[in-house]
């Protein structure tokens, strides 16, 4: 390791000392001294705060524990005894201001996307606007696929037919259906509905987003067309998230640099990434606004970007990118704060190629935060930033993810500690799944995955995330937003299912890929989020009871031994795809194939459920150590034949002894009720620095 520099009294990695000291504060015009000095006192100040509130999460567990192993409930009662649940506010209403449309008064799918991949970053950000033709002409979103080898004209007009279908429900003509369409300035039933024009293509907005009707005599589909229409354009993925947290592999200075750096091509705008596809080099870089003809002559531009938000890292891991007076790894997510702030600037002062805010915020989802204390830490450290950049107060916006179990039961709480910074909660079920199985582990054996989407909790836990945003001013200022779609490969199921996301409330959902959003704005097109706000807001907020029922089997289940097995291999499976790939080549979000071989979006909630799980059936007899291991064994052998393509990979069956990614896996689960509150960060962490140094 190279010899850490001295930076105010912080022992800083070159790396990241050279990164700052020459990308980004010169051009910024920052000093570097001074913001060193900022950055130390910011490490003094919220540093022993940090390790004290971890110190606070063991406590309560350990009470839990407590509680359960002597064979009391850890009920409403107890937990606010124990100081779990705070006491509820009174009625009040978030103040957030200067928020940009996309998130305050839009509704639209959101892409998350891992910030070390720069090709999948620009796809994302680019993925705004999106070919419905194409959406559906590639995926199973309808019946049947297209023929291969070259373009098959019977998938083309399938696809067009449901194309001119989508627009007579969004953009309905007078007195007839857009099949007819002849060409021209359409009559429309509502003539408010058109927009703009681009030369001859027609912008409509329906539910305030656009769809661009493309007319193209020239092309191969305009010519077939009796309108010339070559394709429908949808504005699809409204923002997107860039994610240095559950979907990437960082575990030191050069990781953390190597986020930062693609972060910062995104502020400055000029982030590019070249590859080889089919033989010829293809270039991405970030799109550029788009300009439309206004009815009255004049024109005007739209976006041609998702807006972005930047995921940092919960509270809870630290870096040696910085090493702190006391000896201690700086925490990391105090640097990401500080760090993406600070890079944020190039947006702000208008120094980039692109504006992301047009509102003048920087947006940071902040994850697993653990109740209101904790929320209210991240409102003083958000301060500091602010005061450190000279910045006006509330500039750093924050999305809150509820997907702690002691945050979901104390959110209007949470709410309230950010109430004039809040532009964001989202529901997460994995994440949410892990911490309800780890908090109550001692209660008893839990029941299947399978079951876990249909236990009382879950409906309680979504229903109230809705409803309590909006009791507390979300409607007009704040996202409400709902999980992800983890198969990217299987649209008509999402078409079917994901529509209940919008119908829920929530204003943005999570979805796994360009395609997926263009197809999953069409359910934002058939439900009016905004007015099916107005019917929810009657709704009373759930309780907590079935809030707090942990989902246990009930008393007296006995699986027999091939249910125990399929589970087990299950879990295995799915820990062994996924750690594999983070461990052996720091791939942190990938489709991974599970155990029937369907490609599934794996990060580290996924990890988090999969192995609590197994860790819950050891603890409970469900299963024994024997059982685990033969499990681990019998997928070690499938995962190495699901990647026997990969030239990167290396196969665990047979050297069980030497993989480190096998080893992790393992002690993914018998260690498992050690965890921290059950996250894999630690030991994945361990592992992935111990491969990285073996390899210089």
């Amino acid at each position: 390791m190279p010899e850490l520099l001295d930076r105010a009294g912080l022992a800083v990695a070159p790396v990241l000392a050279a990164f700052v000291e020459e990308q980004i504060l010169p051009p910024l015009g920052l000093d570097a001294g001074a913001w060193w000095q900022g950055v130390a006192a910011i490490y003094a100040r919220f540093a022993p705060e940090n390790r004290a509130l971890l110190a606070k999460r063991d406590g309560l567990q350990e009470k839990i524990d407590a509680r359960y192993t002597a064979g009391e409930a850890a009920d409403e009662a107890f937990l606010r005894e124990i100081g779990y649940l705070a006491p509820e506010p009174a009625a009040f209403a978030i103040g957030t201001g200067n928020v940009d449309a996309e998130i305050a008064t839009m509704a639209g799918p959101q892409l998350v996307v891992p910030v070390l991949n720069a090709r999948f970053v620009l796809n994302a950000a680019n993925a705004r606007w999106g070919s419905l033709y194409d959406a559906l002409y590639g995926t199973d979103a309808l019946p049947g696929m297209a023929v291969p080898g070259g373009y098959d004209p019977v998938r083309g007009a399938q696809v067009i037919d449901y194309a001119k279908a989508f627009l007579d429900e969004a953009v309905p003509l007078a007195g007839h259906r857009w099949e007819a369409f002849r060409g021209g300035t359409p009559e429309l039933r509502d003539p408010g509905q058109l927009v703009g024009r681009s030369g001859d293509s027609l912008l409509f907005r329906h539910n305030g987003l656009h769809i661009e009707v493309v007319v193209d005599r020239a092309s191969v589909i305009g010519r077939a067309d009796q309108a010339g229409i070559s394709d429908v354009i949808l504005e699809s993925a409204l923002t997107t998230i860039v994610d240095l947290e559950d979907s990437i592999a960082a575990v030191d200075a050069e990781d953390k640099v190597a986020a930062y750096t693609n972060w910062l091509g995104l502020m400055r705008g000029d982030l590019v990434e070249s590859f080889d596809k089919g033989g010829r080099t293809i270039t991405r870089r970030l799109n550029p606004d788009r300009v439309y003809e206004a009815p009255d002559g004049g024109s005007f531009t739209l976006p041609g970007r998702s807006l972005l938000f930047v995921r940092n890292v919960g509270h809870l891991m630290t870096n040696p990118a910085i090493v702190l007076a006391d000896g201690g790894e700086a925490p990391e997510g105090i640097l990401d704060a500080i760090m993406t702030s600070t890079i944020a600037l190039f947006d702000l002062r208008g120094q980039g190629e692109h504006r992301n805010s047009r509102a003048g915020s920087v947006y940071i989802v902040k994850p697993k935060m653990h109740g209101p204390e904790e929320v209210g830490f991240t409102n003083s450290l958000f301060d500091a930033v602010e005061d450190l950049l000279g910045l006006a107060r509330h500039t750093i916006k924050v999305g809150v993810m509820d997907e702690e179990r002691r945050t979901s039961a104390n959110l209007a709480a949470c709410i309230e500690a950010v109430k004039d910074r809040v532009v964001f909660i989202n529901t997460g079920f994995l994440d949410r799944t892990g911490d309800e199985m780890h908090t109550g582990m001692r209660t008893g054996p839990m029941i299947p995955k399978a079951e876990m989407k249909s236990s009382d909790w879950i409906k309680a836990y979504e229903d109230r995330n809705v409803r309590i945003g909006l009791a507390h001013g979300f409607s007009g200022k704040a996202q409400i937003g709902k999980g992800m779609w983890a198969a990217p490969d299987r649209m008509a199921d999402m078409m079917e299912q994901k529509i209940g996301h919008p119908r829920s409330g929530a204003n943005t959902a999570w979805v796994p890929s360009p395609t997926a959003a263009t197809l999953h704005a069409i359910h934002y097109h058939q439900v009016d989020v905004f007015a099916r706000r107005e019917e929810i807001a009657r709704e009373a907020i759930p309780g907590l009871t079935p809030l707090l029922t942990v989902p246990v089997a009930k008393a007296g289940r006995n699986w027999t031994p091939d249910e125990v097995r399929a589970e087990l291999d299950n879990n295995a499976q799915g820990i062994l795809g996924y750690v594999v790939r983070w461990i052996d080549q720091g791939v942190g979000c990938s489709k991974v194939p599970d155990i029937h071989d369907i490609g599934l979006m794996e990060d580290r909630a996924t990890l988090r459920i999969s192995s609590q799980h197994m860790a819950n059936w050891l603890l409970h007899g469900v299963a024994t150590e024997a059982d685990v291991e033969a499990a681990f064994a019998r997928m070690a052998a499938k995962v190495d034949v699901q990647n026997a393509g990969d030239p990167l990979y290396k196969p665990m069956s047979g050297h069980e002894d030497t993989s480190l990614a096998y080893q992790a896996a393992r002690a993914l689960v018998f260690d498992g009720l050690n965890q921290p509150n059950g996250y894999t960060e630690p030991l994945l962490h361990a592992f992935r620095a111990k491969v990285k140094a073996q390899h210089g």
